[in-house]
């Protein structure tokens, strides 16, 4: 986190928006390896295609991350092991204890632990804020690429905050 606020403090000094920024948020880092835990209030499944569509209220959770959305649908991998990718729609939130975002949409590909977010984009950390377009982000390794116009806002501690 240390990296991230520095590389803010950085970015306040130049004042104008950016149209690419890196992102660190490690607090969203996620280990794929945990088991994806979905609920929701409706469920449709298409076993030809290997399709499971959860709608309404869907809550979706691994590890410590958890993702809110209208809408999720699952493909699974074509050999039948496991989820291939989730597409989540609907005022999309993926949250943990620290960090949280908030998109339009949200495309999970579970093997590479890669998030693509598009349609507004915010990343909260406490009061820091950073906005955009489009995020591509590593949850493995806990960084990304903000595509802009991107907007930051950084509240720098005051020599009076303990």
């Amino acid at each position: 986190m240390k990296h991230f606020f520095a590389f803010c403090v950085l970015i306040s000094a130049f004042a104008a928006p950016m149209s690419a920024q890196q992102v660190e948020f490690t607090g969203l880092k996620q280990d794929n390896l945990f088991p994806i835990q979905i609920t929701s209030d409706v469920l449709s499944i298409n076993q030809s295609t290997g399709v499971a569509i959860f709608e309404g209220k869907v809550i979706v959770t691994q590890g410590d991350m958890t993702i809110n959305a209208a809408k999720a649908r699952i493909e699974n991998k074509t050999d039948g092991t496991g989820i291939d990718k989730i597409f989540f729609s609907g005022h999309v939130t993926f949250h943990n204890l620290t960090e949280a975002a908030e998109v339009g949409e949200a495309v999970y590909t579970v093997d590479q632990s890669k998030v693509v977010m598009t349609g507004n984009v915010r990343l909260t950390q406490g009061k820091t804020t950073i906005a955009g377009r489009k995020l591509v982000y590593d949850l493995q390794k806990g960084i990304g690429q903000m595509q802009g116009p991107v907007h930051t806002t950084f509240l720098p501690r005051s020599s009076n905050t303990p």
